[in-house]
């Protein structure tokens, strides 16, 4: 009872002291003596009150400062309040008057985006066409002119449009390359450009045939072509190959020992070995090819990796595609890539397709784009061991050590796969196909076993999944080791004298190749001193061997004293 008697007691105190405080703010009439009551009195008929003369003074306080900022916290705090809608109005005639005052068509459309439906939505609109034709009249942005064809196709001034895009795509295309040029051609059926782009293309492919050394097939395709007589600089560069052409002719051992051709075999003839019934012979082909830097080997070496059959073929294809590509000079290089590509982009979509697109995308430094074609040619169930490789060298290069060693894996289990299910049978000979295969095999899993095992030197990330791939590695290792020894054993039985994987002749021959060329460019200066300024400018500008064009841009250097 006495409990209770001193719970009403507090409760009549606290009844008897509130209108008192409430009068005490009300006198005040500030926002801190109310929001004080409220702390001490949060409930009642005199809390309800003063909510409502706090929403009366926020108002007030925030017309006074008049900002956006003032506004929208007034509208956080009180989204229901009688002075909502006015607050709304006067935010929206700020920003609305920030905007005309900025002109900019981003202001205006931010301004749209806050107050779709405001009372300044039509003036607003007015404005942003003004303000984007005049940003479109100046503007440099095809993406940006691009846009606003798509959000505006009934607009009168289209026309004033499409001519400013059509002008800036084609100034982009004539310094972004050749895909830029197919590109425009393509977007721009009726192009004001489409002559001077066509005309830029012919300029790339007949650099092409000369840089190749097929100085007669550009001579040809310039006179046979309607706008070869635009090409106002061949006449010039025609003259120029010739002189290189003559000088390369030359009987001077020297000459012929300073230049890749003198150490292989003629174009032609590699390509009938990409046909050879043993992909030994075919894998060193491509590896051959490579060396030619010219633009008549790149649809040879595509072939062979689209359609070769042995991982080394391809393989090998893969590298050759890459060094030719790296020692053609920058612009012929990209008019080569660009119109294959244009061309599959015409084709019905395949794996293969997609693979091819994504090894020149790949190979031209454009690995955004390959990326997807890659993953839509991959097949999970079946791992194409050459695209593996490339991805465990592209994820080396970015320093993934781990992600390299998932690749070296997959890589790993393929090689595995192939030892344990390629047959070798003596009866009625082992097929040369089998221990080639087997060669694959073995080169994969000790490729794979290499990386594995610098990934487990350089990264600490979940030791024991890498001690895992490197027991995977081992196993695919020995196993392919085991079963290519069997298979080149009965094949030696049947075919006395065959070559077998450790069979290096080719590469021996060109790395021979690279140390007297080498020897060469270092004699010609002062054996040769006419003929040493080109020679040097010829093998700087178009060896395979990155170690030879260094050492002729060096000897080059001296020789001019520069």
């Amino acid at each position: 009872m006495r409990e209770l008697r001193a719970l009403s007691l507090v409760l009549l105190l606290t009844g008897c002291g509130a209108p008192r405080a409430y009068q005490r703010a009300r006198d005040a009439d500030t926002l801190e003596a109310y929001r004080a009551f409220l702390r001490e009195y949060p409930v009642g008929d005199e809390a309800e009150a003063i909510e409502v003369r706090i929403e009366e003074l926020e108002f007030e306080e925030a017309s006074k400062l008049h900002t956006v900022v003032a506004y929208k916290r007034f509208l956080e705090a009180h989204p229901e309040a009688p002075k909502a809608r006015a607050a709304r109005a006067l935010l929206e005639g700020l920003r609305f008057n920030a905007a005309k005052e900025a002109g900019t068509a981003a202001a205006l459309r931010q301004f749209l985006k806050d107050h779709p439906d405001g009372a300044q939505r039509e003036e607003a609109q007015r404005l942003l066409k003004e303000a984007e034709l005049k940003e479109l009249a100046t503007t440099k942005d095809t993406e940006q002119l691009r846009e606003y064809l798509r959000e505006a196709p009934d607009d009168p001034r289209r026309l004033e449009v499409e001519s400013r895009l059509d002008d800036e795509s084609f100034t982009r295309a004539e310094t972004a390359g050749a895909s830029q040029l197919l590109a425009y051609l393509r977007d721009f059926p009726a192009g004001r450009y489409r002559e001077q782009a066509k005309e830029r293309l012919l300029a790339l492919e007949v650099e092409g045939l000369l840089v190749s050394g097929l100085v007669d097939e550009a001579e040809a395709r310039v006179v046979g072509h309607p706008l070869g007589a635009k090409l106002k600089d061949f006449p010039a560069r025609l003259a120029r190959a010739r002189a290189e052409r003559a000088a390369l002719e030359s009987r001077e051992p020297l000459v012929q020992s300073a230049q890749v051709g003198h150490y292989l075999r003629d174009i032609d003839d590699l390509k009938r070995a990409l046909l050879a019934p043993d992909p030994m012979d075919r894998w060193q082909a491509a590896d051959e090819l490579g060396q030619h830097v010219s633009v008549k080997v790149l649809d040879p070496l595509l072939e062979a990796f689209r359609s070769g059959r042995n991982p080394l073929v391809r393989q090998r294809a893969l590298e050759s595609l890459q060094t030719v590509l790296r020692a053609l000079p920058g612009p012929v290089a990209d008019h080569e890539v660009a119109v294959r590509l244009e061309s599959l982009r015409e084709k019905a979509g395949s794996p293969e397709l997609y693979l091819t697109m994504a090894v020149l995308l790949d190979l031209s430094g454009r690995m955004g784009e390959a990326a997807p074609e890659y993953q839509r040619a991959f097949e999970p169930e079946e791992p194409d061991p050459v695209v593996l490789r490339r991805w465990v060298q592209i994820r080396e290069e970015r320093r993934q050590t781990f992600s390299a060693a998932v690749a070296a894996r997959q890589l790993s289990l393929w090689a595995l796969r192939v030892a344990r299910e390629e047959s070798i049978s003596p009866e009625g000979g082992v097929p040369l196909a089998a221990a080639r295969q087997l060669c694959a095999a073995l080169q994969g899993a000790r490729y794979a076993s290499e990386v594995i095992a610098r990934a487990r030197k350089a990264n600490t990330e979940f030791p024991e999944d890498l001690d895992g791939f490197a027991v995977t590695a081992a196993d695919a290792l020995k196993l392919a080791e085991a079963r290519l020894s069997d298979a080149e054993l009965v094949l030696r039985e049947k075919t006395p004298g065959a070559r077998t994987c450790g069979d290096d002749a080719v590469r021996e021959r060109l790395e021979s190749a690279v140390s007297e060329r080498r020897e060469a460019l270092r004699s010609v200066g002062t054996k040769l001193p006419k003929l040493a300024p080109l020679l040097l400018e010829l093998a700087r500008d178009r060896d395979p061997s990155p170690e030879i064009r260094a050492e002729a841009a060096s000897r080059l250097t001296a020789l001019r004293g520069d």
